[in-house]
């Protein structure tokens, strides 16, 4: 009986020891192939445009400062974003929202603290991988790392509160995947992760200075690379806070409407 016991608490540690193994090997493979992709695709587009094609700058950015941006851009893009937009909209396309709807805190914030141990681990890892990289080989201002990461996980935050908002259309139309992914795109592209936002045209510089999406990855790139002063980052700071108002009044609003819907239909 007792040899039976130990081959049973066996088994149960050998199939804990490969799920959390699964589970680590799993959550690396996304965060690289999150990180190389877009990286990759940069650095043989300069390559193309700066090697092959001869270029010496583009709007006044060198070869060498386009791929230290691209570099960098990998510390802080891996804080940004997460699908639990795409969790909310589930949610509310099966019903099992339902099983949120009493619990002390709301499904929105639920959701997004429950899933928020991956992003803060990522935060410490590359908050210390870019002050140790930037004390040795420069071009990344360590003392300026801290700041520049609590930017880029306010950005996490606002870009949640926006996401869950868009979410929301699920209360009306079942689909409502389309508009996160194309939603997706326009983050990628105007938080400047998959390219520097200083290569758009001066007299379109108004459209992604319109949205929040830079603070996420642009700002806090260009402040640790010393792009941008102080005065300049704690006025970027304080429009991050005004955005995180206004996240939290779009969540409120939107999830409040949709959620009296969302029980009238159930009822």
């Amino acid at each position: 009986m007792s040899t039976l016991r130990l081959g049973w608490r066996w088994a149960a540690l050998r199939n804990g020891f490969l799920d959390a193994t699964a589970y680590r090997v799993e959550f690396l493979i996304e965060v690289l192939g999150q990180a190389v992709v877009p990286v990759i695709t940069q650095l043989v587009l300069w390559y193309a445009v700066f090697k092959l094609g001869g270029a010496t700058e583009m709007a006044g950015l060198s070869y060498s400062d386009l791929i230290l941006y691209t570099l960098t851009s990998i510390l802080f893009s891996q804080i940004r974003g997460g699908d639990h937009d795409f969790e909310l909209a589930e949610m509310i396309r099966t019903g099992t929202l339902s099983n949120y709807l009493l619990r002390p805190a709301g499904a929105v914030e639920f959701v997004y603290i429950r899933g928020s141990a991956p992003k803060l681990f990522l935060a410490g890892v590359c908050l210390v991988v870019g002050m140790i990289v930037g004390a040795i080989f420069g071009g990344i201002h360590p003392e300026r790392m801290p700041a520049a990461m609590l930017m880029a996980f306010i950005g996490n935050i606002i870009h949640y509160q926006i996401s869950a908002a868009i979410a929301s259309i699920a209360f009306y139309w079942e689909e409502a995947y389309s508009v996160l992914m194309v939603k997706n795109l326009f983050v990628s592209l105007l938080s400047g992760e998959l390219i520097h936002l200083g290569i758009f045209p001066e007299k379109w510089k108004w459209v992604w200075e319109s949205f929040p999406f830079y603070l996420y990855v642009f700002g806090p790139v260009q402040y640790a690379l010393g792009k941008w002063t102080h005065v300049e980052f704690f006025r970027a700071l304080a429009l991050s806070l005004v955005w995180l108002a206004v996240g939290w009044a779009l969540v409120r609003i939107s999830w409040g409407i949709g959620t009296r819907r969302y029980l009238s239909l159930g009822g």
